[in-house]
């Protein structure tokens, strides 16, 4: 875990994370922003992981989760996984698809255990990272990273999750943040910073929620979670409950960042199924 965290990998990885933080503070999701090409082309390939869902449908089978129609729908993109990867990289640049791939591969779940968690989310993430790294993606974006891309990718796991019945992976229960995500409570906080009327003690009020939810990642995952779980939200969201008397966004977001570092980045369970390259490197941090 030293090495890890010493790495140019855990380096460039938490950049971009707090870049993407810094580019979407204070905005909405229905805020006007460049879409380029290259984003255009990430959607459809989410477009695609969503179609075969569609196209894979459950299985009757005697337990309840973990759905095995989930290993049909794993191995289509397990053998597809380089060719999508190739319809978004440009190819001068295809020597990179198959690390690239990599991760897009490890960003959807485990098909053994059919389930997912937060380490299959920072797959996602150092996906785009990489893209980022190659150029693909640029610095403007940045916006659209998380409201287009990374949003499409939310609803695309949501859909898996509740068709196949994913189990969460390594859920620390009712003690831990969300069974599946964290990066959207990082992003929709900062979001949220300085806005006129909404407080974090807000986001346990229904009617805030139903309202704004389309203008807040924040908000729409909480949506998710009143829709996935019944009973009391101070005894299934405990963590979030607290949070909610957070009295600023801004503590908030900076709360969930250590949080983030120290629960999921700093977890051997998380870190271990973790892959390295020639983009994210283990070695140690080379200073410029």
């Amino acid at each position: 875990m030293g090495k890890w965290k010493r790495s140019q990998a855990y380096a460039d990885y938490i950049g971009f994370i707090l870049t993407l933080n810094e580019g979407v503070k204070g905005k909405k999701l229905t805020f006007e922003y460049r879409v380029s090409e290259a984003i255009e082309k990430l959607v459809a390939l989410l477009n695609t992981l969503d179609r075969w869902i569609d196209e894979t449908p459950p299985v009757d089978q005697p337990s309840r989760f973990g759905n095995k129609a989930y290993r049909t729908w794993y191995a289509k993109l397990d053998e597809e996984a380089e060719n999508l990867v190739a319809t978004v990289v440009p190819t001068h640049l295809a020597a990179a698809v198959p690390e690239v791939a990599v991760y897009l591969k490890e960003s959807v779940g485990n098909s053994t255990r059919i389930d997912y968690g937060t380490g299959h989310e920072a797959a996602f993430a150092a996906f785009l990272c990489c893209l980022c790294k190659i150029g693909v993606l640029r610095v403007d974006d940045q916006i659209a990273i998380v409201f287009t891309v990374f949003n499409r990718y939310l609803e695309v796991m949501r859909k898996l999750q509740k068709t196949y019945r994913m189990e969460p992976a390594g859920s620390q229960g009712v003690w831990g943040l969300d069974d599946f995500q964290f990066l959207p409570f990082i992003w929709g906080s900062s979001q949220l910073i300085d806005h006129p009327y909404l407080e974090p003690r807000h986001f346990v009020d229904e009617k805030a929620v139903n309202e704004n939810h389309k203008d807040y990642m924040f908000l729409e995952c909480i949506l998710f979670i009143t829709e996935m779980k019944t009973g009391p939200f101070a005894e299934h969201s405990n963590q979030l409950w607290n949070i909610s008397a957070v009295p600023s966004w801004s503590k908030v977001n900076q709360g969930l960042i250590r949080m983030y570092k120290a629960e999921c980045l700093e977890k051997f369970p998380v870190i271990q199924h973790f892959k390295f390259g020639s983009l994210l490197p283990i070695h140690p941090v080379t200073s410029c």
